[in-house]
């Protein structure tokens, strides 16, 4: 392998800077062409980094014979054809959560990496984290016991970006879909990676995406307008049950009449249990009492370190042939549970996830 890895970016919008900076910081790889249909953005993102292989269609970008891999950091309604095609135009993925639509997309897009021997790496960037890997040093050493129950919470109280994520037929829903699957994942990967077989959700439409109310929400599309349509939910909530009878409850807003914005994850054991929002408590019982404990080690990353942590995985296990942490399968079975809690939330029942889910 060469020693440098030449990476293509499919979408310079908000998220594509993470992947960027991370890129740059990276010693094993070169940041190579820039692909985006705006071309007032893309010409300002390549004077920005230098980059002067600029092009609207990705497909032109994908036929660089010496392009090895692309991030897809485009909205998520283009995840899957612009992944499909980076497979099979040879190169390797590393595609923004969530992995597509539905998970009839996702088995598309692992299909394409199976076929063309590539790698399909989904961007869980909360897998990364000094966090979790805490949590699993003590999960490892089976301080909690069986874990059985999780709370999982990611509220905004005016929260939604505007542009592409108020717009269902490019972001294929809400708060659930956009920040919900960061922390079902996480809690998902603490547990083991066990399979959902059924759920229970529900989804409301009440608040709208507040443009009106004043004050900044703090969270801003790049391709947000004056004209944005909001047809999404601005709540969710909902309840997995996995195949070891372990169960996860689920809160995710992009409107809610709040205090103010929360996001924790809540983890119960047999034998402790423990609270991250975002340091990280344990809560347990010693000689008799219970007891609270902290830990004297940061338990978080900044958002740029985390996303270094993410891109320097994905170059490792292009380059040298390290086993993938957030494989396509993972965001295969990710989209089989955000499409049952859709469906459950339209048709007021619970979904049954078949075996092959």
């Amino acid at each position: 392998m060469k020693e440098k890895i030449k990476i293509g970016i499919i979408g310079v919008g908000n998220i594509s800077e993470e992947h960027i900076q991370s890129y740059l910081r990276s010693p094993d790889a070169e940041l190579y062409a820039f692909c985006d249909i705006n071309s007032d953005r893309l010409t300002k993102m390549g004077e920005k980094y230098q980059i002067t292989r600029l092009y609207h269609d990705y497909h032109e970008m994908l036929s660089l014979p010496e392009l090895d891999a692309v991030s897809v950091c485009t909205w998520n309604s283009a995840h899957a054809p612009a992944a499909v095609a980076a497979l099979d135009a040879g190169k390797h993925v590393l595609c923004e959560k969530p992995m597509a639509l539905s998970k009839a997309q996702a088995e598309q897009m692992r299909e394409a990496a199976l076929r063309n021997n590539r790698l399909l790496m989904i961007g869980f960037v909360r897998r990364f984290g000094n966090d979790c890997a805490i949590l699993q040093d003590f999960i490892d050493q089976d301080y909690f016991g069986e874990l059985y129950f999780a709370k999982a919470t990611y509220l905004r109280r005016k929260g939604n970006p505007g542009g592409w994520f108020g717009d269902k037929s490019r972001s294929g829903g809400g708060p659930l879909i956009d920040l919900g699957v960061h922390v079902i994942d996480l809690v998902r990967y603490l547990m083991g990676k066990p399979k959902a077989v059924s759920v229970y959700g529900a989804t409301f439409r009440k608040l709208g995406d507040r443009s009106e109310i004043k004050g900044a929400a703090g969270y801003q599309s790049s391709g947000k307008t004056d004209h944005d349509i909001c047809d999404v939910e601005d709540l969710a909530t909902g309840m997995i049950r996995f195949e070891n009878g372990a169960v996860l409850q689920i809160d995710a807003s992009f409107s809610l009449n709040l205090k103010e914005d929360k996001g924790e994850i809540e983890l119960f054991g047999t034998k402790a249990g423990a609270k991250l929002n975002p340091e990280l408590e344990l809560f347990s019982e010693d000689c008799g009492y219970m007891t609270n404990v902290s830990l004297t080690v940061p338990t978080a990353l900044s958002f740029e370190d985390l996303f270094y942590q993410e891109i320097s995985h994905f170059i490792s296990c292009v380059k040298d042939g390290l086993p993938c942490r957030s494989p396509a399968e993972d965001g295969v079975e990710m989209m089989a549970i955000l499409d049952a809690l859709y469906k459950s939330a339209a048709t007021g029942h619970e979904v049954i996830l078949s075996q092959e889910d």
